[in-house]
């Protein structure tokens, strides 16, 4: 006979959805530990801003992948799928039920699809590419990219820097480019059976509401404060990863005295809600998943939502149970 497949719960969906809500609810019930699915959670000395679990959070429900590193660091989609296979083994081992959350659609993409070898990041290219880009500006890269990688460059806006950079990066080292990269074969299959639910908030207006209401909470706890202790790190820029992420590149255009602070706030609340739409649109997409495996969608602002969220939830680990897992 062979080994016991883990059995693992998924919880995807844009930010601001109630993920988090969701998943501390199912703790509740079912023995799980959480595997953060973010790409800003793993940075230390980020947490306002990238709504990490509290620490009374933490402490209720075990947490994993959140501060794994600096900010100075870059983080990829394949570290992420290596630590994530790690801990899934290592919570199934403790008898316990890994619950992946999060809206990193790349990384749930490259956790299920796998991730074709790609090249290491270079930083000397990267300072060139950034000398670059501060001579001639980000969309000149961009059309050189479009150039080369039509299909990359379609998918990428030309002010995404943080983007562009990698697209060249990759077509330099690699001499061919990320679309290339991603169609090749790469490895098959999970060593997991997964029940994956997306929450697909069914009014964008409200959900627009809800992040605004959500980034004003975030600058009265101290989300300025944040971003100027970042800002204050020496190995710390602009271009930095890090910075990049949603809210902390609008805000640090206050903190360097660029704009006033309500012109920041309007940016970073159109920027999370540009993202809400890019992560649902990622959700709607026949890629993201395993090819036999059909999410189970449900809309967080509909009453009975995490009623059935639960349901079908304790349905499938009472059946998994039953048939040996």
């Amino acid at each position: 006979m062979g080994a016991v497949r883990p059995r693992v719960l998924v919880i995807a969906g844009p930010t601001g959805a109630g993920k988090s809500d969701y998943a501390l609810q199912l703790a509740q019930r079912v023995p799980v530990e959480i595997i953060s699915v973010d790409s800003a959670q793993v940075y230390r000395g980020m947490d306002i801003g990238t709504a990490k679990p509290s620490a009374a959070e933490q402490a209720a429900v075990p947490h994993h992948l959140l501060d794994l590193c600096e900010p100075e660091s870059v983080y990829s989609a394949g570290q992420f799928r290596r630590d994530a296979l790690d801990c899934i083994a290592q919570i199934a081992g403790r008898g316990r039920v890994p619950l992946l959350v999060g809206g990193t659609m790349l990384y749930f993409r490259g956790l299920f699809q796998g991730i074709a070898s790609m090249p290491q990041a270079d930083l000397a290219l990267r300072a060139e590419l950034d000398a670059r880009a501060a001579r001639d500006g980000w969309p000149a890269l961009h059309a050189q990219l479009a150039q080369l990688d039509p299909a990359a460059a379609l998918r990428i806006h030309v002010n995404d820097a943080q983007r562009i950079q990698r697209a060249l990066e990759v077509l330099t080292l690699a001499g061919t480019g990320l679309t290339q990269l991603w169609q090749e074969p790469a490895p098959a299959g999970v060593p997991f059976d997964s029940l994956i639910c997306v929450l697909q908030p069914g009014d964008r207006a409200l959900l627009h509401q809800r992040l605004a209401l959500r980034l004003d909470a975030m600058l009265a706890a101290g989300f300025v404060d944040e971003v100027q202790r970042l800002r204050q790190r020496p190995g710390l820029s602009a271009d930095s990863p890090a910075l990049r992420a949603v809210g902390y590149r609008q805000l640090l255009s206050y903190c360097t005295g660029e704009q006033p602070l309500s012109a920041a706030r309007e940016q970073a609340v159109a920027a999370t809600r540009q993202l809400a739409k890019r992560q649902m649109t990622w959700l709607r997409s026949a890629s993201l998943w395993p090819d036999a495996q059909q999410p189970l969608n449900f809309d967080p602002q509909a009453a009975d939502s995490l009623e059935r969220f639960m349901i079908h939830a304790l349905q499938w680990l009472e059946r998994a149970d039953q048939q040996g897992h």
